[in-house]
């Protein structure tokens, strides 16, 4: 089970490290690479590590010093080898794609397990080269040193399997009833990636649209009322439109008072759900007029989550198991 990543800590050498090695992936960062490296070297990790630990300070999990993302995967893995416990020919296993544990070292424990077969699952619901396709980079690249070659799948983008949309629209539902109000409006919002990245081929956002048509229809809900928006952005190029601060800004200031925002591109919390969400755009919400916030949770390792996960990883093994 691989998910993005994380920092070892918030001091500004993690961070660095960890950004560095973020921001070196050619999967992410698709420019000039040597112009990159000066801009990325002398301008951006001089600065933005302390930025950014700062704002992983704000979420970090002290009782176990991680990242609440690492906490959360780490639970994931460890109840889908618990589903499994009765048949000791599965091992089950995570690691981040950037950060650790890393994927090489994960792969080569489980070499010295005996491990002849391996499903890699990305726990990204949607595809996009920066994400899905880096993993599979890294598994490759990894695997590139071994003599014995394990046989390889990869869970494919789950982003319109039933089980899925039934999951989140249940989680959401049960979320908004603890609820005392109810939401004007909803925003799915997801991570945005490069405009341009779309018009080179990557399906990304068409497979979001279709995540959120398919919520919206399962939650009896119209597009003025359940809204697809995009978050994250970096840098000056443009993104995937439309932002979901912007729009959380422009609902403000258009006179609704009570939102929602669930994040149904993100498989478990993170820095992107717990401290851009529920953090600044509840308070960009707010500044602008509005009055109730409600941040949804991700399904992590609920029941509804796991239970998607678990089916996901039986269809795959099918013929091995």
């Amino acid at each position: 089970m691989v998910n993005l990543g994380t920092p070892d800590a918030t001091d500004y050498r993690s961070m660095r490290r960890y950004l560095k090695e973020f921001l070196s992936d050619p999967r992410v960062i698709e420019t000039n690479r040597v112009l990159w490296w000066f801009a990325l070297n002398f301008v951006i990790l001089p600065i933005r590590p302390a930025r950014k630990g700062r704002d992983y300070d704000n979420i970090w999990n002290r009782e176990r010093n991680e990242s609440p993302l690492k906490t959360i995967t780490r639970a994931q893995s460890e109840k889908l080898a618990l589903h499994f416990a009765s048949d000791r020919r599965i091992t089950v296993d995570w690691a981040m794609r950037y950060g650790n544990p890393s994927i090489p070292s994960r792969l080569e424990a489980l070499q010295k397990k005996g491990c002849e077969r391996i499903l890699v699952v990305p726990l990204y619901p949607q595809y996009a080269a920066a994400t899905t396709a880096s993993v599979a980079d890294r598994v490759f690249d990894s695997l590139a040193k071994f003599r014995r070659q394990p046989t390889l799948r990869f869970l494919p983008p789950y982003f319109d399997e039933p089980a899925y949309i039934e999951a989140v629209a249940i989680s959401f539902e049960e979320d908004l009833a603890k609820l005392s109000w109810k939401p004007e409006v909803v925003l799915a919002s997801f991570h945005g990636i490069p405009t341009e990245y779309v018009r080179k081929g990557d399906p990304y956002e068409i497979q979001c649209t279709e995540t959120t048509r398919l919520l919206r229809e399962r939650l009896k809900l119209d597009e003025r009322k359940f809204r697809l928006t995009f978050q994250s952005r970096f840098g000056r190029i443009e993104w995937l439109k439309p932002a979901t601060d912007e729009t959380v800004r422009a609902l403000a200031r258009s006179g609704v008072k009570n939102i929602a925002v669930v994040t149904p591109g993100f498989s478990a919390d993170c820095l992107e759900t717990l401290e851009e969400i529920a953090g600044e755009n509840a308070e960009i919400f707010r500044h602008a007029g509005g009055e109730r916030f409600a941040a949804i949770p991700c399904l992590n390792d609920s029941e509804h989550g796991m239970r998607v996960i678990r089916g996901l990883v039986e269809r795959e093994l099918s013929g091995w198991i």
